[in-house]
């Protein structure tokens, strides 16, 4: 089997029948955030509970992370990274993938989710959006691991200017018992701190705040039905405690900017991708336009 002619990010619209693309202006309303959402976001840096997917497509994509991340899965190599466990501990597991837009019809179209590309262009002002990568994030029931405290954008400075979003998505209900995300509301407005290890101490980021900003710290949990989205500014400090429930914490995240966001290094952004110049667009086949606005 010829597992490179399957590479999905060859495709850069939908593959499947998971969605349906909006044919009028008027179905893309319906996807439409609220002025008050969007101050919300602005205002707090983080907007939670958007419905992305009903049951039926949580379920598809429940099951083909179930195949994909199986280590004989036709396509596997294509992950830019595949960890089975982040975390040097076995009863502290954290599978963290990226790349499965590449591996699985379900996951390569919920880059075009209507819902999701509408939100996000509104999030980002209104503005054309392209894909940056995805990430598979699965904390298994009784021995799940942490997600450390962090700002996504410390681990993205390879891409300017900073006009990213984060969308994170639960396949599985998520609460406080099962590791559920935290925010740090405020904190997108604290600047760029250092990037802790992700699997790492939960407290790690700690060691970087200001007395001002440790007085600021005030987590707070975003439980969310399965299917339910919550979007952050790449700033937010947040993370996720273990999980020691009977039930799984499954989730995928979509991570994108604006388009016009460009290289900062001359080496791979993503591992396996093609080098994108420093100074030069982030463009081309891996980084594919979601969204142009023009609905």
């Amino acid at each position: 089997m010829n597992v490179q002619a399957n590479d999905l990010s060859r495709y850069h619209e939908m593959i499947s029948d998971l969605f349906k693309q909006p044919a009028t202006a008027q179905e893309w309303d319906q996807y439409k955030l609220s002025e008050q959402q969007v101050r919300f976001f602005n205002e707090n840096g983080y907007l939670s509970n958007i419905k992305l997917l009903e049951p039926w497509q949580v379920d598809i994509l429940n099951e083909e992370l179930a195949v994909s991340t199986e280590p004989g899965y036709p396509g596997h190599e294509l992950f830019y990274e595949f960890h089975s466990n982040e975390s040097a501990d076995p009863n502290a597991v954290l599978l963290h993938a990226l790349g499965a837009w590449r591996v699985t019809r379900g996951f390569h179209d919920v880059l075009w989710n209507p819902a999701f590309v509408m939100a996000a262009s509104q999030l980002l002002g209104n503005s054309p959006i392209r894909f940056w990568h995805d990430q598979l994030f699965c904390k298994p029931a009784k021995h799940g691991g942490v997600v450390a405290w962090h700002q996504d954008y410390s681990y993205w400075t390879r891409t300017v200017d900073m006009a990213h979003l984060t969308c994170w998505t639960g396949l599985d209900d998520a609460s406080v018992e099962n590791g559920c995300l935290y925010y740090v509301p405020g904190s997108h407005n604290w600047g760029l701190l250092e990037k802790p290890e992700i699997a790492g101490e939960m407290d790690g980021l700690m060691d970087f705040l200001t007395e001002e900003q440790k007085a600021e710290f005030k987590p707070v949990p975003i439980e969310m039905k399965r299917g339910y989205a919550t979007f952050h500014h790449p700033l937010m400090v947040h993370g996720s405690y273990e999980n020691r429930s009977e039930r799984s914490r499954r989730a995928f995240v979509l991570n994108v900017f604006k388009d016009g966001t460009i290289s900062d290094t001359n080496d791979e952004l993503l591992a396996g991708v093609p080098v994108i110049a420093k100074g030069e667009k982030m463009q081309g086949r891996f980084f594919p336009l979601l969204y142009s606005g023009d609905h």
